[in-house]
Formats: C-alpha cells, structure tokens, sequence
C-alpha cells in the first residue's frame, strides 16, 4: 500500500495524511455543482482515537475525525470510503439542515448519493480491504474455492502442469459468470485500489487495466488519489465488480507486475538494454499474455455450444458503473517513440507468462497497511 520510502515519526506521518484528507475533500466537493456546494465547507480534520466507530462528523466543532486504527492499519480507499461516509453527514448537515431526521435519514441518503459515498460505512460495516480478506465467499458449487486451487497448481515445477492448470483456471472465470452475475448466490459489487497512486503511471500500467477489463470481468477506472510521498493528488486505478471477480483480478494485476519486474532484471543484464526501454518491454510481456489469453478463449468458444458465455452482460454493474463515475471520459494519450525489438522479445516472454500461487494470502498484513511498516515514535 501507501508508503513514503523514508522514516518518519508518528506525529509526521498523521500530518501527512490529515494534508491528504484535506486533498480527498476537496477533490470529492470539487465533483458537486456550484448550486449544490453552497453553503458546504471545507472542515477541519483529526486522527482521534475512537472506540466503535471508523469515523465521526462533529457540526459544533465543524470537523471530521477519522480512527487511528483505520488510518494505521487499512488502505486508503477504504479511508476514503469512510471520509466520503462523513463528508455526507456533513452535507446533510450544513447544506439540507436536517437536523431533526435520523443519522442515516432520507436527506443523509440524498447526500451519499450526490457524493458517491457508501451509506453504509459505518461503524459494524466491513471496510473494503477486509471484505477482500475476509476468505472464500458462499458460491455455487464452491467455484472461487477450484478456481483458487487451479491457481495454486498452476505453480507446478512441470510447464505443462503448470500451463494446464492455469488454462482451465480461465476457463472456470468465464465459464461461471452467469452464476457469479446472475445467480441467487451472486456477491455484491465492490469498488477498490489496485496499485500504488502515482503521480505518472507507464504506458504498461494502461495496457494491464485494460486487459483486466477485457478477460477478468471487471471495470477498470482510473481516479483520483492522494499520493503519500508526493504529498498531493495523483491518480490511482479502481476496479469494480463482484468480490469474487475483484479479488481475482487484483491478485493477478499484482502478480503480472512483479511478474515483469523479475523478466526486465534478467533481460535487461542479459540484453544490455537501459532502464528507459522497460516500458516497451512490458508493453511486449502485456501484448504476448493477451495474445495466448485470446487464443484460448478462441478455443473456449468453439467447445462451447452457448456462446454467450463467453461475454456475459451484468446490468447491475452497468448501472454501477454509470453512478459511480458520471463524470466518464476518454483520454486519447500522445504518441510516444518505441524500441519495436525490445517489445517483440517482450511479447515471446509474455506468451509464457503463467499466473499462479493463491488468488488469496490469508494475513497478508502488507496488502491492506496504509503507512509505512516501520514508523518511528517521537523522541520525547
């Protein structure tokens, strides 16, 4: 998660993240229209040490207080989750004066709505990270749980065994997604934080949110995030869809990327090629992964008498999609120069990329820290 790459104190490190608050707000009120900001403003912020709750919105003090234990040991799209639940208590607050209704009434709804904030991230209610940990979700057939295990053979010393396993991994993906969508058993839609936010993101990064879109049943956005060590906002990619199909494509985002890191090491002593050539590089690894992943599912389709499952509609996640980000649109990026050679020998490795290990490593505390794993106390 959000690390800042050098040592500081505890009182240092809240600082930063109450400056990145501050920017999360902004950039949440920033999507309301001038009629609707009226009269919102911007509060004041502290890191408090809260029993029960996740966070707190106090109209006398005007300030949003958010738990040390959530800013110390979650990630921070589930922070922002949290922050986006308080600034609509807030709003309702300050803008509709519903002083007399319940908490969580018809003008606090009405607010989350306008925000894009969750109603339910309250205290008792999982935050993003441990619904992603909490283990296998209830499915037909125990699906996820054989996908997980195809995954886990996957990492056979035997490259046949190996390939196979992970073939008909993907093959279970697409096959299943009329029960994972459609279902009495279906999970629920989840929006998360693949990735580190950054300021500049590769060409390959692009290039990996796509093919997480295309072959793993998920919708990839890119969107506004507070950089920890650049102390400002960048930007972040979030997929959506359902739990089942999120976990799945965050383990294989993470794992195609470290995945790559290792081939460049070697390719790039073994070649002589310069750092600044790792992104054709990568391009090359995403282009040949995507190649062997369309072949077979060529294949798929011609086995399979109903092709429709090869492309299974979700209007739950449509509509989803269509009220988290009304705001959609594409970005045509510039031409960049390229080392055609170094993305052609990067394609030949990645046609023999093979995804495996476990979609999920149960206690993976590094997955889901905020701040940095070793902070130091103040010197007293």
């Amino acid at each position: 998660m959000l690390q800042t790459g050098k040592e500081m104190t505890e009182e240092e490190m809240e600082r930063l993240v109450l400056h990145g608050l501050c920017c999360e707000w902004e950039t949440a009120a920033g999507q309301l229209k001038t009629s609707e900001r009226k009269g919102f403003l911007r509060p004041l912020f502290a890191i408090r040490g809260l029993k029960g709750k996740w966070g707190t919105w106090a109209s006398e003090r005007r300030e949003i207080s958010l738990s040390r234990d959530l800013i110390r040991n979650h990630s921070w799209d589930a922070v922002r989750n949290v922050l986006l639940h308080e600034m609509a208590h807030q709003f309702s607050d300050q803008v509709f004066q519903a002083w007399n209704e319940a908490d969580h009434g018809p003008s606090f709804k009405r607010a989350c709505h306008l925000l894009r904030a969750n109603p339910r991230a309250s205290a008792g209610y999982p935050l993003l990270d441990e619904k992603l940990s909490d283990g296998p979700q209830r499915q037909p057939g125990g699906v996820l749980a054989r996908i997980r295990k195809l995954m886990s053979l996957a990492q056979s010393a035997n490259r046949f065994e190996a390939e196979a396993a992970m073939n008909k991994a993907h093959e279970l993906i697409r096959k299943h997604q009329v029960d994972f969508t459609t279902g009495p058993d279906r999970d629920e839609l989840i929006s998360v934080f693949v990735g580190k936010p950054c300021l500049r993101h590769g060409r390959e990064h692009y290039r990996l949110s796509n093919l997480l879109q295309d072959f793993y049943f998920v919708c990839s956005i890119w969107v506004p995030a507070f950089v920890l060590d650049k102390a400002r906002m960048g930007t972040v990619l979030e997929i959506t869809g359902r739990i089942q199909n999120v976990k799945i494509a965050r383990y294989v985002h993470d794992f195609v990327l470290q995945y790559i890191d290792g081939q460049w090491k070697e390719y790039a002593k073994r070649s002589g090629i310069n750092g600044r050539r790792k992104s054709d590089f990568a391009v090359g690894v995403l282009d040949g992964f995507r190649n062997r992943l369309e072949e077979k599912a060529k294949i798929e389709t011609h086995r399979e008498e109903n092709l429709s499952l090869m492309k299974v509609e979700d209007k739950e996640l449509e509509r989803e999609i269509a009220y988290r980000y009304p705001h959609l649109r594409k970005i045509r990026g510039r031409r960049v120069r390229r080392d055609e050679r170094v993305r052609r020998d990067g394609m030949k490795i990645g046609r023999n990329l093979v995804i495996y290990k476990g979609i999920e490593e149960q206690g993976r505390a590094e997955g889901k820290r905020m701040l940095p794993l070793q902070v130091h106390p103040a010197k007293r």
